[in-house]
Formats: C-alpha cells, sequence, structure tokens
C-alpha cells in the first residue's frame, strides 16, 4: 500500500495571564449606548444578563509588563518545551492576531516587526530558513492558519510549523461598552508535522467563507460610546453589532462545518469533539443544535462541545488552541482525544469570516 503526506498535531501549548478580572468588576462602570446615551439599568442587572447569555464569570488580562508578542512566545514555549521538539527544526512560524502589540494604557497597537518575528527572536532560533509572519483574520485567524500551515506541510514546502494565536483585547476594550465585558487575553500554540501515513490522518479536510457585502464592519474600530471619554481623541477601540454577529453566525456557521464534514467522507455521528470559538456560551450552543439538525439529529451529545469561556472570557484568536492544548494534557475534567478520534476545529469572526476543518487524531 502506497503511503500519503499528512499533518498531525505533535505539540500543543498555551498561556492564560495571571490577573483574573471578575464580573464584579465593572460594577462601577459607567455604561452607554452606541448612541451615546448613558444606560440607567444598574449594573448588577446589565452584569447577570450577560453572565446568563455569554457565561463568562471572569476574565485573563495580561500584566502591565506583557504584550501580544509575549503571550505568544509562553505559548510556543509551552508547546516546544511539552513536545521536547528541537527549536531549530521549525519551517514556519505562523501567528495569528488582530491588533498586534499593544501598551498598557494605550490603543495604539505596533506590527513592525510582525509578532512572528518577535516569537522567533524571543524563543532564541537561529535558523534564516525558519521563516516567520503573521495574518489578521479576526478570531478565525489561529483555525485559518492551521488550513494553511497543512498547504505548505501537504505541498513538500515544510515539515514541522508552529502556530500560534495570540491577543490582548483588554487593551482595546472600551470601559463604557458593555461588550467590554466579553473580551480576554492568552494565547494558544501548535506544532504541525508531516506524517507519512497509508491511512488518512490528521487534517482531512476544510471549508472556509467571508462574507463582506453587508457584514465587513459587523466588527470594527471606533470611539468610545461616550462621546466625552477623554480618551477618543486618540483611541481605536473594538466595536461589535452583537445581534448581527449572533443571527450570522448561528445562520451559516453550521454550514461550514458540515461542508468540512462532508468532504471527510463523515457524518455528524462519526465526530468526537467540535473544538469552536468560545465568544458566547448561547451562541455556540445554538450553533451546535443548528448544526445537528442539518442532519436529522434532534440531540447534541452533551460532552462534543466543550466550553471554557466561563472563567477565560473571549481572547480571539487564542480560545480554539487553548481548548485543545488543555484537551490534549488532560487538563480540563471530563473531556479527553484518543487515537482514532475525529475532532472538528472551527471558528467565526471579524471579516465576516468562518472557517472549519476535520482533524483525525
Amino acid at each position: 500500500m502506497s503511503t500519503n503526506r499528512f499533518s498531525k498535531i505533535v505539540g500543543s501549548g498555551s498561556y492564560l495571564p495571571s490577573i483574573e478580572i471578575k464580573n464584579s468588576h465593572f460594577l462601577n462602570h459607567d455604561f452607554f449606548e452606541p448612541n451615546g446615551q448613558k444606560i440607567e439599568t444598574p449594573n448588577e442587572e446589565i452584569i447577570e444578563k450577560f453572565r446568563e447569555i455569554t457565561g463568562i464569570e471572569e476574565r485573563k488580562y495580561a500584566t502591565n509588563e506583557q504584550q501580544a508578542s509575549d503571550l505568544a512566545y509562553l505559548a510556543a514555549k509551552d508547546a516546544l518545551d511539552s513536545s521536547k521538539i528541537d527549536k531549530e527544526s521549525i519551517d514556519y512560524i505562523l501567528v495569528a492576531h488582530n491588533y498586534g502589540d499593544i501598551k498598557p494604557n494605550s490603543t495604539l497597537t505596533s506590527q513592525l516587526p510582525c509578532l512572528a518575528a518577535k516569537v522567533k527572536n524571543l524563543l532564541q532560533i537561529e535558523n534564516p530558513k525558519c521563516i516567520a509572519y503573521d495574518i489578521l483574520f479576526g478570531c478565525p485567524g489561529w483555525v485559518q492558519l492551521m488550513i494553511q500551515a497543512n498547504y505548505y506541510i501537504k505541498s513538500g514546502d515544510a515539515n514541522r510549523v508552529l502556530v500560534i494565536g495570540a491577543e490582548t483585547l483588554s487593551r482595546v476594550c472600551d470601559p463604557h461598552d458593555r461588550d467590554s465585558m466579553i473580551y480576554s487575553d492568552g494565547a494558544g500554540a501548535t506544532i504541525l508535522e508531516a506524517c507519512e501515513s497509508e491511512e488518512e490522518t490528521g487534517i482531512l479536510s476544510h471549508a472556509m467563507r467571508t462574507d463582506t457585502k453587508d457584514q465587513a464592519y459587523f466588527l470594527r474600530t471606533d470611539i468610545s460610546d461616550n462621546a466625552d471619554f477623554e480618551g477618543n481623541s486618540n483611541s481605536h477601540f473594538i466595536k461589535m453589532y452583537g445581534r448581527k454577529i449572533y443571527e450570522y453566525a448561528i445562520t451559516n456557521v453550521p454550514g461550514v462545518v458540515k461542508e468540512s464534514i462532508d468532504k471527510a467522507g463523515l457524518d455528524i455521528k462519526d465526530i468526537k469533539k467540535i473544538l469552536i470559538h468560545q465568544a458566547n456560551e448561547k451562541m455556540d450552543e445554538a450553533i451546535g443544535k443548528r448544526l445537528f439538525r442539518l442532519y436529522k439529529e434532534r440531540e447534541v451529545p452533551e460532552d462534543i462541545m466543550p466550553i471554557i469561556l466561563q472563567k477565560m472570557g473571549n481572547n480571539s484568536v487564542a480560545t480554539v488552541p487553548v481548548l485543545y492544548d488543555q484537551i490534549a494534557k488532560g487538563t480540563l475534567n471530563g473531556h479527553s482525544l484518543n487515537p482514532g478520534d475525529y475532532v472538528i476545529f472551527a471558528s467565526v469572526g471579524a471579516g465576516m469570516n468562518i472557517n472549519s476543518f476535520v482533524y483525525k487524531v
């Protein structure tokens, strides 16, 4: 039997900052509507409704000494150390983010040099053939880079690719926007390696879509909802049309995930885990239900879609690799992966972009 070249995850790492911000942190905030009108609803009610919808109880913020590249480096180092892989054998370092490095008490971003170059520098990799670059693809950036890394490996251009998602969204949060309670900081990393196998393994298929005609600015940057906020002159905060994003996601993500499953020649009953972007617990549950309905299945298995955002928040490109790392290392109670399991990796976010790939452990 002839062998084929596949891409397998041979190492993973993650880093969540040490500062824990509980929902009570926002009790003294003054919240405003996007039209500039102050919200008079008691903050206790705002926060409780937020928790009921998103599931988030606390989130992690980077320390003043850390930037996104530092978090990316720590996740990458974890992946290299835990896998015992020689850093000089890495062919590509690919980093997904949205805002680059941001210093504390500022929303000004730095993307020169790119975060991947900074990570390579921090890792002290000498190999000049280790190519380092970033992409901006919204929250699905890490998933997109895994798809891209798979192309490199299947083509024979690379044998090992380090793929990282890192973000410090806490530094682009508008303190007067209720949505600021969603965002957090963190980083996740995986090492994808070429594997020769007679049977299909690793990344089997993928599907993607980008919608911009009416959806390009569902997530964007803008000034504070508080028109009198003193930081408005030089700030650009992350802003979103939450309801529109919710409707877009639950309408379109299930179809993209199904497309990736169908391309792999599988059925939803074959899937062991669905690792989806950790943005909103209710949204993820709705996506899961709609996905199973596409296969005429009424019930969603209880443990198929693990959720970790309760204590982590939404750290964008980092949510999926952090989730994978916790399962792979056995630190997420009740969840495990075994050889032969089929896993879905999927995300949705700014662009608007959706992507999904099927992976056989």
